[in-house]
């Protein structure tokens, strides 16, 4: 999951000052149209059957859990590293939810009919890891399906389009740990002898910017990269000023695109 201002979404949601702030971003990101099609599409390539059970890591709030769960009547463990997320999710009914790792599932292996990661893979410290974790605790012959948006495919349009190149590329490259995987990871399950390999993108196109700087902080990525010594001071004082006037002449354009990923692992 994107999150403003910081640097690994929520590997570290616990210690932030409010904590609970969170909570309220995923509910915003949850009601936007794209984001609860992709996710229901998500859930739809696990080919989820009544009476299955599935695993979510980066489980969040576990509103996708709950909704896997309601729609297919199927049993459905949400797994975060977030103390703050586990509870809210818990209170939102979802009596399964637990605390760990990614890269130390807390489960026996072939312990699941499948298992989904949506937007966890770019912010991992590990990958590799954790995809390997989830691929340990599947049957044979079960599903896995991952979500992420690849930041290789960044567009911004204002009127300087190198410096706009340039703070993307800070995002893709230096803000997340693992911004430009979400178009490889077909090839990652190749690797590792899953098939019926399914690839899916859809494409986030922003016009309305609060939408951007309240979910993903955009406008501020600029001084973010500064204070890091990869923009100058002066320059990112000026994708600001481009920022607010694209927002004033109503050719703000910012889009990204999301690889949705799914395949079975061999019986």
């Amino acid at each position: 999951m994107d999150e403003p201002g910081a640097a690994h979404g929520f590997t570290s949601v616990d210690s932030q000052t409010r904590p609970g702030d969170w909570v309220t971003v995923l509910d915003r990101v949850a009601a936007e149209p794209f984001y609860a099609a992709y996710k229901r599409r998500l859930r739809e390539l696990l080919r989820p059957t009544a009476g299955e059970l599935f695993l979510e890591v980066g489980a969040g709030t576990g509103d996708a859990a709950r909704a896997l769960r309601a729609r297919w009547n199927a049993e459905v463990v949400a797994l975060d590293s977030s103390l703050t997320m586990a509870a809210r999710a818990r209170t939102r009914g979802l009596a399964r939810a637990v605390v760990a790792d990614g890269h130390r599932l807390p489960f026996g292996a072939d312990r699941f009919d499948g298992a989904w990661a949506d937007r966890v893979l770019q912010h991992v410290a590990d990958p590799d890891r954790v995809l390997d974790e989830l691929l340990r605790v599947i049957r044979p012959g079960g599903r896995i399906a991952l979500a992420d948006p690849d930041y290789d495919t960044q567009v911004l349009d204002i009127d300087d389009r190198e410096l706009a190149r340039r703070v993307l590329r800070f995002r893709a490259d230096v803000l997340l740990r693992n911004g430009t995987l979400a178009h490889r990871q077909a090839g990652l399950l190749a690797a590792r002898g899953l098939h019926d390999l399914t690839v899916e993108a859809r494409t986030l196109v922003v016009r309305d910017p609060s939408a951007v700087d309240n979910v993903m902080g955009l406008r501020t990525w600029a001084h973010t990269a500064a204070a890091r010594g990869h923009v100058d001071p002066a320059d990112a004082d000026r994708f600001v000023a481009l920022y607010d006037d694209a927002v004033r002449t109503g050719r703000f354009t910012y889009a990204v695109t999301f690889f949705l990923t799914a395949a079975t692992l061999p019986e």
